[in-house]
This record gives C-alpha cells, structure tokens and sequence, in this order.
C-alpha cells in the first residue's frame, strides 16, 4: 500500500483515537458529578439502567481504542497492512473499511466460518 494510503489512514485512526478518548473523559467527570438521589424506585432503576448501558458503550470503546493504539503501532513499525494469519497484504480497501483489521478478508472469513460450526 502506499505511503499516503497509509499516511490518510493513520491520521483517521488518532482521529478516531481522540474522539474516544474526549468521550471516555467527559463520561467519568459526568457519572462522578452526578450525585442525584431519587427517591422513586422507578426513576432510580432507569438511571441505574441508563448507566450500566453507558458503561457498556465505554468497555466497547475502551477495546476499540486499544486496536486504535495497536494499529498506530504497526504503522510506526512498518508491519501495517499484512496478515497475521497468512502473512499476506490486506487489501486497501478492507483496511479503509476496518483500519483496525489484523486479517485479510479471506482469513477473517474462515475465522468466521470456524466461530459458527465450533
């Protein structure tokens, strides 16, 4: 892949890196600001509930920014853009799709295959 296919997708990947990170920060200042006490059992539940979904989101991101942080260092290293399983190029393509991506789609594929019969 060229240098500039790579170069665009590094600057899209810190991109994406400090939005998540922005985000994860204004989450923990706004659930440790947050101090209400509501007295309806109702209305406490659904805050309870609002949160653990909040939390959710954030694990998912927290394991997104960790790909975002280990694509940024196969690019630093040379090594983005080749197959861990097969050790061939991943397409640009796919890697403009999902810059985050360790497989080509041909072993993602049979990833996928083995995941549903095993």
């Amino acid at each position: 892949m060229e240098n500039h296919a790579v170069s665009d997708i590094r600057n899209i990947l810190q991109k994406q890196l400090a939005e998540l990170l922005r985000d994860a920060d204004r989450t923990v200042s706004e659930m440790t600001s947050e101090k209400v006490n509501f007295p309806d059992p109702t209305d406490r539940a659904s805050e309870e509930s609002d949160r653990s979904f909040e939390l959710r989101i954030r694990d998912r991101e927290r394991k997104l920014i960790n790909k975002i942080k280990e694509a940024i260092e196969r690019i630093d290293e040379g090594e983005y853009g080749i197959c861990e399983s097969c050790e061939e190029l991943i397409g640009e393509a796919r890697l403009r799709a999902r810059p985050v991506t360790t497989l080509c789609i041909d072993c993602k594929t049979e990833q996928e295959r083995l995941e549903k019969i095993g």
